[in-house]
């Protein structure tokens, strides 16, 4: 299906652009008043009356009690398959394999104490070198990836000694203040005050809302724009990126490409944001391996820990070992002996599973069901995926008989998805965004799609 062009979001998206404000909608209310009981509400209550309010987490939609594969379960006993799980759900929640090294790590050394080294970390940093393809060989650790991006701002500073960096509106690296400086979205931005010096940003490869109106399919110009920026610039140190975007929006295959050769070109280093979408999700170990590509340094995060501990890696060239002399990444947990033994034995789930082969497989399967129920469904303005990452956007005909974003109709497609049983995050305020756990069956991935079949028909009615 040729995807209509869509108009950029606009300020009347703000209000939808993160779940928090999801969460306060009069849909919410009446969904809660019919699916919250009473030891939710309990719950709740006392967690927005001790947390920090903020957009994307409190107030909460639920309360839950277990987690296990492909499913959530509220306190109420309701199961969800989750479509969302901050995407750190790769291996499933709760993998056998992956408790058992924890608790056995935790048997034999709980903590390792910076200027100190420990077997698992050891063995962890070993083994991501060994799946990285080229010369990405070196490895540094944080306890979560927006830590594990400034780490890497701070390394493409020292090694290029430029302090300038080119990112793309709209992407997400973190909430600190310099990933959010190097980030695109408006949600995390907006009133702040100013920003990290130095931060450029360009338009995303996005076909459907590209300022360079190039049409509905992407010639490029973003990517000849970008190298523009680098020669007028001339001094930055490193374009920052996500390799697909997690709203998602698949980059054209020519893309890194040009981009790689943009930053060869003018001497900037190449940092690509793969902490949600890394480890198997694109149908790859590294979603970069889908583009021929190489990056001089990778992010992974998220789903690293095994849904269980939080973990993130920075992978590098060898010639980017340059700060000896320096703390780039002084962590507490920087080699935590729990969280490398649960990394360790997640990737050994996902090697043994085959889990990116399995994304891969079922991804291109589900994406011809999505493009089937497009057929169908007039609300669905697009579908794109790659492996288990997969979006579907909801437009509408306004009165100038323009296509527009549907926000109200997606946020009812959400909460009616709930009543059935899925849980999906909606981003951009019209994306209804699907990343289940890579563990998923097949019969699973055909329940949840009936869910939002019937919950997309309930919206058109």
């Amino acid at each position: 299906m040729t995807p209509p062009t869509l108009p950029p979001p606009t300020k009347d998206l703000d209000a939808f652009r993160s779940e928090g404000d999801l969460n306060l909608s009069p849909r919410r209310r009446a969904w809660a008043s019919e699916h919250i009981g009473p030891e939710a509400n309990e719950l709740l209550e006392e967690d927005a009356k001790w947390f920090l309010h903020q957009s994307l987490s409190t107030p909460c939609l639920n309360a839950l009690r277990h987690a296990e594969g492909a499913w959530i379960e509220d306190v109420e006993g309701r199961r969800y398959l989750d479509f969302h799980g901050n995407c750190a759900h790769q291996v499933g929640f709760a993998h056998p394999k992956v408790i058992a090294a924890v608790k056995k790590q935790l048997d034999e050394l709980c903590f390792c104490p910076r200027r100190y080294t420990c077997e698992p970390a050891i063995k962890l940093a070993a083994k991501l070198t060994q799946l990285a393809p080229g010369n990405l060989k070196r490895v540094s650790f944080a306890p979560g990836g927006t830590s594990a991006i400034g780490m890497a701002l701070k390394y493409a500073r020292v090694a290029t000694g430029r302090f300038k960096f080119v990112s793309m509106w709209d992407s997400f690296h973190g909430a600190s203040l310099d990933a959010i400086s190097v980030g695109g979205e408006a949600a995390f931005r907006q009133g702040i005050g100013p920003l990290l010096p130095g931060c450029e940003h360009v338009p995303p490869p996005e076909p459907m809302r590209c300022p360079f109106h190039c049409g509905q399919t992407c010639n490029l110009t973003c990517a000849d724009y970008l190298e523009y920026v680098l020669e007028r610039e001339g001094d930055v140190a490193a374009v920052v990126a996500e390799t697909v975007r997690n709203t998602p929006f698949i980059p054209p295959p020519d893309y890194w490409r040009r981009v790689r050769a943009a930053c060869d070109r003018h001497g900037t280093l190449l940092i690509l944001d793969e902490i949600p979408i890394g480890l198997g999700r694109s149908g790859r170990m590294f979603a970069f391996e889908n583009y021929d590509v190489l990056p001089d340094m990778v992010v992974l995060g998220k789903g690293l820990g095994g849904g269980v501990f939080p973990l993130a890696a920075l992978i590098t060239r060898e010639s980017l070992d340059v700060a000896g002399h320096m703390a780039l990444g002084h962590y507490t947990h920087e080699k935590n002996p729990v969280a490398c033994a649960a990394a360790l034995a997640t990737l050994e789930v996902i090697e043994e599973e085959k889990l990116p082969e399995h994304a891969r497989e079922l991804g291109a399967c589900t994406l011809e069901r999505l493009r089937e129920m497009a057929g169908r469904h007039p609300l669905i303005a697009d579908v794109r995926g790659l492996g288990l990452l997969l979006g579907i956007e909801l437009g509408r005909t306004g009165a100038d008989g323009a296509r527009e974003p549907a926000i109200a109709e997606a946020e009812q497609v959400m909460y009616e998805s709930l009543k059935l049983g899925l849980n999906f995050k909606v981003t951009m305020g019209n994306v209804l965004t699907l990343t289940p756990a890579l563990t998923i069956t097949k019969a699973e991935m055909d329940q949840a799609l009936d869910i939002l079949d019937r919950a997309i028909g309930k919206a058109e009615a």
